[in-house]
């Protein structure tokens, strides 16, 4: 028993409330400020941090009280000592509804675990405000003397922070270990600095006692970049350590996996997949860390110094994924590499594995070479090229070259038409063909503006040609079905043309029918608007994997080129030739022209014919020639 001064005084000090309550307003401003993912379990997250702010504010307010209790009515420092506690009991079944969130927690656990807890707090509340009445706990007689009496509250305390702990332990395999380790670490501390408490005799940090398991689940769960069932961590934090690798000379493995079927938003692992994820992240090399891209994208990254036995440790994991990944019928990919000197930019990593993949079989393993990186910087500096061309938006520029392939006309004999076709000549590389960079161009949206470089390029060759006298009935360009998407397609083709002056019935698009039904409506608006203008259509590739009558019927093309592929079946197969020359004369009736691209030899030439061409292209007739060369074919007018 003591007098009010020396309880506060002695024990207790109003420092430690106060920063409490001042650090809870940080959180909560930096929850506020910062991009956390506003989950069910983030809003229970920051319901017990303001409950615990409250804390603060009831346990200064009681302490403060007991300076004048012969001011203020001693009813209301027993509400202040009870709002005090219960306020604690809040706090701990909060925590504890909201750890069954991550751990995922089934309805029977958490009946067994949250409905004695609620007994429990509740009790306890309910002792909190029946002992001012009793003889039992903490009262205050007339002389204004503070017996202390009984305090519930240490051992309830102990009680729900031993259930939390328990949760976290009965499902670890559901969570991954650092973030474990990290909460349990901080709950003990709060036990030490309670213990160093009793012993002092001492009631200042009770509440400062609960901002380390506070302050530990805010950073290993909702601002540090952990996921909790795999342990992965983002994209930002991998280039920041292959950036402090780099800077500081340390060799590191990289272990990336793919797995296609799970890459896309709300895909769900099964249950022993995650636990074998957790296990390559945690128990196989020392010191590793998991980054996670995307859902079903994730790179496993571990010190080679700290690792000396490496080569052997990935060869048991392989072991590992070979035997128990067929069991979950999920297709993979895993590229394996090491840091090097020659790439420079942490982001090349990704983009590497990306590249490594893109060449891989399902449930394949491929480990890094030279030549790897020697195709993917070349790829890399291709793409940069390419990106450089396309931001500059000069229609001149050099890079850019155009060839051309003539066209003969059947019925004049005579070669008035032609096919471009786009080179790219860099000074590292040299020429470069198209089926290495338009599908890189296609890949990152700058098709579209390469495509007005060529058309632009074209048509000044057309109108020099004209100029100069010579008979060109239309030159053709390659155009990407995706470039069609773009709202501003039309305009800027139209207007290329338009600057060059030359009639846009000597500009021809060639274009690949497409599969999408949206991309086919897009296409059939698009050839629409530009076929008033004069400007004529190719299907290009007819005869190669997708062809849809009635589709090509309602688009207003006006010449189908056969492919190769066609006229090789022809040459051998009486069935063929039959069924490719009534595909021709059915066209032709149509008011189509057909134009058969692939003739090599002499033979072929003679097929074709027979098959009802009008137009022939091919190797026997020109290769690919520069377009300034286009007039060794052409003839002027007499």
């Amino acid at each position: 028993m003591g007098d009010a001064s020396t309880y506060f005084y002695g024990h207790y000090n109003p420092a430690g409330d106060i920063l409490v309550i001042f650090i809870c307003l940080v959180f909560l401003i930096l929850m506020h400020s910062s991009f956390i993912t506003k989950s069910d379990s983030f809003v229970r997250f920051r319901a017990a941090v303001i409950m615990l702010l409250i804390t603060g504010f009831f346990s200064l307010g009681f302490h403060l009280s007991l300076l004048k209790l012969d001011v203020i009515p001693h009813g209301v420092t027993y509400a202040l000592l009870g709002l005090y506690h219960v306020s604690y009991y809040v706090i701990f079944l909060i925590y504890i509804h909201y750890m069954k969130l991550p751990l995922r927690v089934g309805p029977k656990m958490a009946k067994r675990v949250f409905i004695p807890a609620c007994i429990v707090c509740g009790l306890g509340a309910l002792y909190e405000f029946i002992f001012p009445f009793t003889d039992w706990g903490f009262r205050i007689l007339e002389d204004n003397k503070i017996v202390e009496g009984l305090n519930l509250f240490p051992y309830i305390y102990i009680y729900c922070a031993l259930t939390v702990i328990f949760l976290l332990f009965y499902h670890r395999k559901r969570i991954y270990r650092q973030v474990i380790v990290g909460i349990t670490a901080s709950c003990v501390i709060s036990f030490v600095i309670l213990f160093i408490q009793i012993l002092a005799n001492h009631s200042s940090y009770t509440v400062a006692s609960f901002l380390f398991p506070t302050f530990s689940v805010l950073y290993m769960i909702h601002s540090n970049p952990y996921n909790l069932e795999s342990g992965a961590v983002d994209a930002f934090a991998f280039e920041k350590l292959l950036e402090y690798a780099h800077r500081n000379d340390k060799e590191l493995i990289l272990m990336g996996m793919y797995l296609p079927d799970l890459d896309h938003e709300g895909a769900e692992y099964p249950e022993h997949m995650k636990e074998l994820i957790r296990q390559f992240a945690a128990e196989f090399f020392h010191g590793a860390t998991l980054f996670q891209f995307t859902n079903g994208r994730m790179i496993l990254v571990a010190d080679v110094a700290k690792n000396p036995d490496h080569e052997q440790v990935i060869n048991r994991m392989l072991n590992r994924l070979d035997k128990e990944f067929p069991l979950f019928r999920v297709p993979f990919k895993v590229v394996i590499m090491k840091t090097m000197d020659r790439i420079g930019m942490e982001r090349d990593y990704l983009g590497l594995a990306l590249y490594a993949e893109s060449l891989m079989p399902l449930n394949s393993v491929h480990f890094i070479e030279n030549k790897d990186v020697d195709e993917f910087l070349k790829r890399k500096y291709i793409l940069q090229e390419l990106q450089d061309i396309c931001r500059g938006g000069d229609l001149e520029d050099p890079r850019v070259e155009v060839f051309c392939q003539p066209v003969l006309n059947i019925e004049t004999k005579k070669y008035d038409t032609a096919e471009a076709l786009m080179r790219i000549d860099l000074k590292e590389t040299g020429r470069i063909f198209p089926d290495v960079f338009i599908p890189l161009a296609e890949e990152h949206g700058l098709i579209h503006g390469l495509s007005l470089v060529i058309l632009h390029k074209t048509c000044k060759r057309i109108q020099k040609m004209m100029e100069e006298g010579y008979m060109i009935q239309r030159i053709s360009i390659n155009i990407s079905a995706l470039e069609l998407r773009d709202d501003n397609f039309c305009g800027d083709v139209s207007r290329v043309i338009r600057e060059t002056g030359i009639p846009f019935e000597k500009v021809a698009i060639e274009l690949t029918e497409s599969q999408n039904e949206s991309d086919f409506m897009i296409m059939k608006n698009k050839i629409s608007q530009l076929k008033e203008n004069g400007i004529k259509f190719y299907l290009d590739d007819f005869g190669t994997g997708y062809s849809n009558f009635e589709r090509i019927m309602e688009l207003p093309f006006d010449i189908i080129k056969f492919d190769r592929s066609l006229v090789l079946a022809t040459a051998s197969d009486q069935k063929s030739e039959m069924m490719v020359s009534h595909l021709a004369k059915m066209f032709s009736d149509l008011d189509y022209a057909v134009l058969y691209e692939g003739v090599e030899t002499p033979k072929d030439e003679e097929n074709c014919v027979r098959m009802n061409a009008k137009y022939l292209q091919g190797y026997k007739y020109s290769r690919p020639i520069p377009m300034e060369q286009l007039t060794e074919y052409f003839e002027k007018a007499e």
